[in-house]
């Protein structure tokens, strides 16, 4: 008796939920049977997380309900936590029961690493999801009213403290270079007296970044009262900030961790060979050690053969690498050659707030102000529209004008 192959999507993150889309769009429902794990009933824009930690933007715009864009009646739908991969008997552990797959996409997103700081876990906040996030929003606006309230001011109280100048921890201070003012006339607060620091290990922000566009970034941002600490080794973070270079403590009431994210924990409970936390995946996206598993996203490392490093994790890879999984996998199916992944770098764009940003785009071409905020805009859409269609960039697309 013909039993049709399972295929298991585990995680509704950028490179799931597309994986899933093209799947459904490349094989019928008498070809295979597609299941989409997922921890809620929606899925985020990771992308914009920082946006929703700082308060600039409402989490519901964010956030997507999988079953909007995700027929029900094509894909079996389960909402429950990955516990573990059993890869030796083909199943996967759930908190509240259990699948067998033939085939599984392993894109469960990304946690925070803290890379053995101490306290950092203990004692910071760190952007993750929307719940992560919104907690931020909330510590942060709380520590302005109790300020506000306080009879004994203490204005280290307000200050924020921003560990890690990677692409999270720029934008997110960009947001709060908006925010910030915001909640100082609604809590009648001078301005003056609230700080955004950003800690960085390294001799510069945006590492990997033109020279000229970080130096256009910064001042942008420290026009804005963003100050920098370059060159600072987080050591501890205690329960009054950080503490840098070994004795020097910078004190704040609110302390978020953006300085590194690894692979989806359950990678290492299942048993997958790992480097630095995430898996060295095969050409063609699959797990070296199982030719029915492909891992996408934040927890795999895909070879750049022209550097011979890693490109790096960003939702516009792992949406590519979504497509080529989902050819992959029909190739698969039918016992066809697979094809090798190849990234096509349309370019990056970080933000620098609401009303200025700064990347390249296709060849190289430089943008800086209302140029990149309109190409960061069309960037966000655009997520939308693979995920969602227009329906989707109408009800959550940004369409900011100046």
């Amino acid at each position: 008796m013909y039993t049709k192959p399972k295929i298991v999507v585990l995680g509704a993150g950028y490179a799931g939920m597309v994986t899933t889309k093209r799947l459904t769009q490349l094989l019928s429902a008498e070809e295979a049977e597609i299941v989409l794990v997922n921890k809620h009933n929606y899925h985020y824009e990771s992308t914009w997380l920082h946006e929703v930690a700082a308060g600039t933007i409402n989490p519901n715009q964010a956030r997507v309900m999988i079953s909007d864009v995700i027929n029900p009646n094509r894909v079996r739908l389960v909402y429950d936590a990955v516990v573990k991969v059993d890869k030796d008997n083909q199943r996967v552990e759930l908190e509240n029961g259990e699948l067998d797959y033939d085939i599984l996409v392993f894109a469960l997103g990304f946690e925070s690493n803290t890379f053995g700081i101490k306290g950092m876990k203990e004692n910071a906040f760190a952007i993750e999801d929307i719940d992560s996030s919104r907690q931020i929003r909330d510590h942060i606006e709380y520590q302005f009213s109790r300020y506000n309230n306080s009879p004994e001011k203490d204005d280290a109280s307000l200050a924020i403290l921003v560990g890690g100048g990677g692409f999270t921890g720029i934008e997110f201070v960009g947001e709060l270079s908006e925010r910030v003012p915001e909640l100082c006339k609604k809590y009648d607060i001078d301005r003056s007296k609230v700080r955004i620091i950003n800690v960085e290990a390294g001799p510069t922000i945006l590492p990997g970044f033109d020279e000229e566009l970080v130096a256009y970034g910064k001042k942008s941002l420290e026009d804005r009262g963003v100050e920098f600490r370059l060159g600072a080794k987080i050591s501890e973070c205690t329960e009054e900030g950080f503490i840098v270079n070994d004795d020097e403590l910078i004190k704040a009431g609110t302390v978020v961790w953006t300085g590194g994210v690894t692979g989806n924990s359950v990678l290492g409970n299942s048993g997958f060979e790992l480097f630095r936390g995430k898996v060295n995946v095969n050409s063609d996206l699959r797990d070296p050690s199982s030719d029915h598993v492909f891992i996408l996203g934040d927890c795999s490392w895909v070879m750049n053969e022209e550097t011979g490093r890693p490109y790096p994790p960003t939702a516009q890879i792992a949406i590519q690498e979504a497509d080529t999984a989902a050819a992959n996998i029909k190739a698969l199916l039918y016992g066809e050659p697979l094809q090798d992944f190849v990234f096509d770098n349309k370019g990056t764009v970080a933000s620098l707030g609401k009303k200025d940003a700064m990347g390249t785009i296709f060849e190289g071409t430089k943008l800086y102000g209302r140029k990149a905020v309109y190409m960061k805009q069309i960037i966000d859409n655009r997520s939308l529209y693979i995920i969602g269609g227009p329906k989707l960039i109408l009800k959550k697309g940004k369409f900011r004008l100046f």
